[in-house]
């Protein structure tokens, strides 16, 4: 092998190396889906989630819960864009006391009449719960 035709072998293996591990990568940070949230105040009529990872556009739906751990009713929503989100503020649309435990819950935009409308109620499959590994993708807080 000639000099020239080493550097081209070198840049290439170096390139495809790079292409694999980037696409290894980004892989990676779309099966990272996610709801991440504290317990915080509700008292301004939000709660919000720390971060949320969406495999596509959907919903951050806050639901009540209790020691049963099962979602219930449906106290506020927020749109969310594929890929991560951010500091998403969901506006509850009825008040939620102190020590109410709230689940923040992934929703998809799939099955309904509207894109862009929430229109999920409790058991419906329209904008439904997203789950992963069979699980609910979602954080459970206490609002202060």
């Amino acid at each position: 092998m000639n000099k020239h035709t080493k550097i081209a072998a070198f840049l290439t293996a170096t390139l495809v190396s790079t292409a694999l591990t980037s696409g290894v990568a980004l892989a990676g940070d779309h099966s990272k889906v996610g709801v991440w949230g504290d317990d915080q105040s509700a008292s301004e009529g939000t709660v919000t989630a720390k971060k949320v990872m969406a495999e596509k556009n959907g919903w951050l739906v806050v639901h009540r819960t209790d020691d049963a751990m099962k979602p219930g009713p449906v106290v506020g929503h927020a749109p969310l864009k594929k890929g991560k989100n951010m500091d998403v503020a969901a506006i509850l649309t009825e008040e939620v006391a102190s020590g109410d435990m709230l689940m923040l819950m992934l929703h998809s935009e799939d099955g309904g009449m509207k894109t862009g409308t929430f229109e999920y109620t409790l058991g419906a499959k329209e904008d439904g719960p997203i789950r992963k590994d069979g699980k609910l993708v979602m954080a459970t807080i206490t609002a202060k």
